[in-house]
């Protein structure tokens, strides 16, 4: 698609990657934004600034994917949509019913309703979680659906959903699979902080930065705003009924995370290894992105040292 003067709309708009992308959309020449969020997850703070621009606004009647008037009458004249609205790992975990009800029945919501209003191109956050532990490295698209969680439970169901009204009803869509996202606004006080974030917060009071597991676990740490780029890209991309990885491609272990936080802040407090209790914790998960630069022609920009700095910086700013 080309973006410009075309009007969007950014389900989940307020929180960590919906923010940043909406940053990168700014960049282009389109007409008109229109953040979608209830803020149960997002931050009006992410998006004050942005705010500033004319060509952004908040819907002003709600937010609620599960108002589904509210939503129908925002996706009224919209040309794309992008949907990262959804409950994280954690919170599914301990409420699956209204992991349920936000992630799955939410999406339907979604879907149904771009096809009702005839939009354009829908650009889905799915997830890696949908792999579960890899069973071949690096993880490509066509890597069975391995997982034990409830997250990914509903991002599989989802990716479902599209595929289906892809076929049914020709609905224009990209999904894409996300590995382990972190960077600036990132939630750092709620109860389903990341594991970089407790980290950072275990060091600031002084304390030992905490692994569950031998640290051998092994991940795909991805900046945010590499994230917010491939939005991007799928938007203006003519590809679509395909899901694509979105990461670096790099493998990093939980002990090499710890030990570079620990030399980004200068301190050198030990790692506190605990035996982890959660049978569904991936251990191993690094993705391939052939297929993502092949199609959309993703690839990353910020290395893990990088990204983690920029984190460490904005966390800074905040506790000041």
């Amino acid at each position: 698609m080309n973006l410009k003067g075309k009007k969007f709309l950014l389900i989940g708009g307020a929180g960590l990657i919906g923010s940043h992308t909406l940053d990168q959309l700014l960049k282009e020449d389109v007409k008109k934004i229109i953040i979608y969020d209830n803020f149960s997850r997002g931050n009006f703070d992410n998006i004050k600034q942005a705010l500033k621009d004319p060509r952004v606004s908040i819907n002003d009647q709600g937010g609620d994917i599960l108002h589904t008037d509210i939503l129908d009458n925002a996706l009224k004249n919209i040309d794309g949509v992008f949907h990262f609205a959804a409950l994280w790992l954690l919170h599914c975990h301990k409420y699956p019913q209204s992991a349920f009800d936000v992630n799955v029945k939410g999406t339907f919501n979604v879907i149904e309703l771009c096809v009702k209003n005839k939009i354009k191109k829908l650009v889905y956050s799915s997830s890696a979680s949908v792999y579960g532990d890899a069973i071949t490295e690096p993880i490509e698209e066509t890597h069975p659906f391995n997982n034990k969680n409830f997250y990914g439970a509903t991002k599989i169901a989802s990716e479902a959903m599209l595929r289906s009204y892809y076929y049914r009803y020709n609905l224009n869509y990209i999904g894409l699979r996300y590995m382990n996202v972190y960077g600036s606004r990132q939630d750092y006080k709620g109860a389903y902080i990341s594991v970089i974030m407790k980290m950072l917060d275990l060091i600031d009071m002084g304390r030992s930065p905490e692994i569950q597991g031998t640290g051998n676990e092994s991940y795909d740490f991805v900046y945010v705003e590499d994230c917010a780029k491939a939005n991007i890209l799928a938007m203006k991309s003519n590809k679509k009924n395909i899901f694509l990885n979105v990461g670096t491609g790099k493998r990093t272990s939980l002990k090499k995370l710890a030990e570079t936080i620990l030399q980004l802040k200068k301190v050198k407090n030990k790692i506190k290894y605990i035996k982890s209790k959660n049978k569904t914790i991936v251990k191993n998960r690094i993705g391939s992105t052939k297929k993502a630069k092949k199609e959309i022609k993703y690839e990353f920009s910020v290395n893990l040292k990088e990204g983690l700095r920029k984190t460490i910086e904005w966390k800074d700013k905040l506790d000041t």
